[in-house]
C-alpha cells in the first residue's frame, strides 16, 4: 500500500569495489584533474545535457603528443557496459577523438605541455545518464591515464541526506552517521532490490564507499535509511593544507622553500599528533592548481617537490600514506610514507604543482583496508561531506542509470 512503511525483507546484494578512481599510467603524465562545472570542490557530476565536465593534464616532455581520447559508459559498479552500441553512449564519436586544445608551460624551470578537454564538444556529446571512463591514450595506442565522471538524469529521483553525531555506535563522540530518503518520483520501481544501486561516500573517498547497502523501509513511493549501520563513518579530523603559490616565498602552511640547483623544494610544517580536536577550515581533501598572480594559471604554474614529514613513533600496524583528491584514492608507492629512524618521522617527497592542496594520513593494513591514523584522532565535530549516488534499471533495461545524486556538509 502506497505511504506504509515496511520493513526490507530482501537483501541488497554488494558489488565489486571497482570504483571511481582517476588513474595515472604514464610517469610523464602529472596533475590530472576532473572537474564539474567549475566547481573543484566536488564530485565531477553534471546534468546531462545541461552541464560540462572539464579534464587538464600535463605532459613533462614538453613536446606535442597527439593524444586521442575513448569514452566508455559504466555501470553502477564501474565494469564496463557491454549491453550499448557506441551510437547509444554518444553523439559522434566514441573513439580516436583528438585533443586540439594544448599549450606549452611558460617561464618555468619544469617543462611541460598542458592539455584540456571538455565535454560534450562538437565530435562527442555524451547521450545517456551514468557511469563514465575516459582513457587518453598515446601514439601508439598506449593508455596514459584514465579520467572518470557522472551525468545525471535531468529529472531524476529525489534524494534526501541527514547526518548525525549522535549514531548507534557512539553518542557526540568520534563518528557521525548518514541518513538517506530516496523518492522515486516518476520513475517505475517494481522491485528495488534489483533495479536501485546506491553508493555513499565521505569527502569523495571511494577507497571506504558504501555500497548498497540495505534500506530499512521500504514505501510505494521510495525508500528509507534510517539508523543503517553501514552509514556510520569514523568523523576523523579536519584536512591539513597548504599552499604553494611562487618559488620565490613560502606561503600557508609551507615553513620555507629551497632550490637544489635542478628543481624548486618546497617543505610544510612538520606534523604533529592531534590528540585534541581543533577546527581549521579545509577543503575536505579538494585541491586546485593556482599561482600568486592567478593568471595563466595552467600554463604558467611551476612544479616543487613538497616535503612532508610526520612526527611519531614507527607504527607496527600498517603502513601510512598520503591521501586527498590528488592521489585519486590511490596507495602507491610515491604517496607511501618512510619513516626516518633519525628524525623519527615518517617522510615522503612528491613533486606537485604549484597551488592549494588538502591531505590527510591514512593507515593501510595488511588486507587492503585503510583507516585514520590513532593519533590523528576521531572527533564527532570535525566538518565532513557526504555524498550519494542513486542508480536506476527499468525492468527490461541495458544498463545503469545515475538517476539521484546529493550532496550535504556535516
Amino acid at each position: 500500500m502506497k505511504g506504509k512503511l515496511l520493513l526490507l525483507s530482501v537483501f541488497f546484494t554488494s558489488c565489486p569495489i571497482l570504483a571511481q578512481r582517476h588513474e595515472i599510467l604514464s610517469p610523464d603524465i602529472r596533475s590530472l584533474q576532473v572537474v564539474a562545472n567549475g566547481d573543484w570542490l566536488s564530485l565531477p557530476v553534471a546534468e546531462l545535457g545541461n552541464g560540462s565536465i572539464s579534464i587538464d593534464f600535463d605532459d613533462t616532455t614538453h613536446e606535442y603528443r597527439r593524444y586521442t581520447y575513448r569514452i566508455e559508459h559504466c555501470e553502477a559498479d564501474w565494469t564496463t557496459s557491454t549491453g550499448l552500441f557506441d551510437s547509444d553512449i554518444v553523439s559522434g564519436f566514441i573513439n580516436d577523438n583528438t585533443i586540439d586544445d594544448y599549450q606549452q608551460s611558460l617561464l618555468t624551470n619544469t617543462l611541460y605541455t598542458h592539455y584540456h578537454i571538455t565535454l560534450p564538444n562538437e565530435k562527442c556529446r555524451p547521450k545517456l545518464s551514468g557511469n563514465y571512463r575516459l582513457t587518453v591514450l598515446d601514439t601508439d595506442e598506449q593508455p596514459v591515464l584514465s579520467a572518470c565522471f557522472m551525468l545525471t538524469e535531468p529529472q531524476g529521483m529525489g534524494v534526501g541526506l541527514s547526518v548525525t553525531t549522535q549514531t548507534d555506535a557512539t553518542i557526540n563522540t568520534a563518528h557521525q552517521q548518514v541518513g538517506m530518503e530516496l523518492s522515486y518520483g516518476n520513475y517505475t520501481v517494481t522491485d528495488p532490490n534489483r533495479q536501485i544501486k546506491t553508493v555513499v561516500l565521505q569527502n569523495r573517498r571511494w577507497d571506504d564507499a558504501r555500497w548498497n547497502s540495505r534500506p530499512q523501509y521500504v514505501m510505494g513511493d521510495g525508500l528509507r535509511w534510517s539508523h543503517n549501520k553501514d552509514y556510520i563513518f569514523m568523523a576523523g579530523n579536519e584536512y591539513r593544507k597548504f599552499e604553494i603559490l611562487s618559488t620565490d616565498f613560502a606561503t600557508m602552511g609551507i615553513e620555507r622553500i629551497g632550490w637544489d640547483g635542478s628543481n624548486f623544494q618546497a617543505y610544510p610544517f612538520t606534523a604533529l599528533p592531534r590528540p585534541n580536536y581543533l577546527y581549521d577550515e579545509d577543503a575536505d581533501g579538494a585541491f586546485v592548481v593556482r599561482n600568486s598572480n592567478d593568471v595563466e594559471v595552467n600554463t604558467q604554474s611551476d612544479y616543487m617537490t613538497v616535503h612532508f614529514q610526520y612526527a611519531c613513533p614507527r607504527l607496527t600496524a600498517g603502513e601510512i600514506y598520503l591521501n586527498g583528491d590528488w592521489t585519486y584514492d590511490r596507495f602507491e608507492p610515491q604517496y607511501r610514507m618512510e619513516y626516518n629512524e633519525d628524525a623519527k618521522s615518517y617522510e615522503a617527497a612528491i613533486p606537485l604543482k604549484l597551488g592549494y592542496y588538502n591531505y590527510q594520513f591514512l593507515l593501510l593494513d595488511a588486507n587492503g583496508r585503510t583507516s585514520f591514523l590513532p593519533s590523528e584522532g576521531s572527533f564527532y565535530q570535525t566538518e565532513n561531506t557526504y555524498q550519494a549516488l542513486v542508480y536506476y534499471r527499468e525492468t527490461g533495461g541495458r544498463t545503469d542509470r545515475l538517476v539521484g545524486y546529493r550532496s550535504i556538509k556535516k
